[in-house]
């Protein structure tokens, strides 16, 4: 089994298979928290500005864990459930996203999101299982104009890879191993990424770009 010796190794490999677009009209966005080490080394390698994107499932009232929809800061998307009332949805928006308001406050402060109208997209976690996340991200990200959202992580469950592969305009994954049991089985080092790490990489990547966002 091949293992990445940590988010920054991952970040490496990636940005090696994404150079094409280095320089280019590409904005990377990471996905919270384990996502930003691995998008702020393809950031830095390739020169690219990076965010921050926050989305999260909205889960179904008897199983969490299976996602009925999504939510971000802009509005919610929901699929067809007749046993899923109005009621328990727009409680759950409502609670979701004033998580995700205070997340934003936490790692950006009252800095603005970077304008996306018109980019390449690299969209960036740290890997992929259910690919929940992800999917409520790119969806999130085709009400913004953007020329093309390209998922790229460093290794993804088969599932996970076929449907997120439909939805994005390309993927780029470096692992798609056929056993999969999570995703820090593929790290030696999957520690977690605290709230004080993702503010760290964020005013890195903007101190090397000129511009410091708020004080860790």
């Amino acid at each position: 089994m091949n293992l990445f010796a940590n988010r920054i190794e991952a970040g490496m490999a990636l940005a090696g298979a994404l150079r094409e677009h280095k320089q280019g009209n590409a904005l990377v966005l990471a996905i919270p928290r384990g996502g930003v080490p691995v998008a702020y080394i393809v950031a830095r390698e390739l020169e690219l500005p990076l965010d921050i994107i926050l989305t999260k499932k909205i889960g179904h009232p008897r199983n969490k864990e299976y996602a009925i929809g999504a939510i971000d800061l802009n509005g919610r998307f929901v699929g067809e459930h007749s046993d899923v009332s109005e009621t328990y949805i727009k409680k759950e928006s409502e609670r979701i996203q004033e998580r995700l308001l205070h997340m934003y406050h936490v790692y950006r402060g009252d800095a603005p999101p970077l304008l996306l109208k018109g980019k390449i997209i690299l969209l960036i976690d740290d890997g992929v299982a259910t690919g929940n996340t992800l999917l409520a991200a790119v969806r999130s990200l085709r009400r913004d104009n953007v020329e093309k959202i390209i998922i790229a992580v460093p290794v993804s469950s088969p599932g996970a890879y076929k449907s997120l592969s439909a939805e994005a305009d390309d993927m780029v994954c470096l692992l798609v191993p056929d056993t999969f049991q999570g995703v820090g089985g593929f790290y030696e080092d999957f520690s977690q990424v605290e709230d004080q790490d993702v503010i760290h990489y964020l005013n890195e990547i903007h101190r090397l770009r000129g511009s410091v966002l708020k004080k860790a």
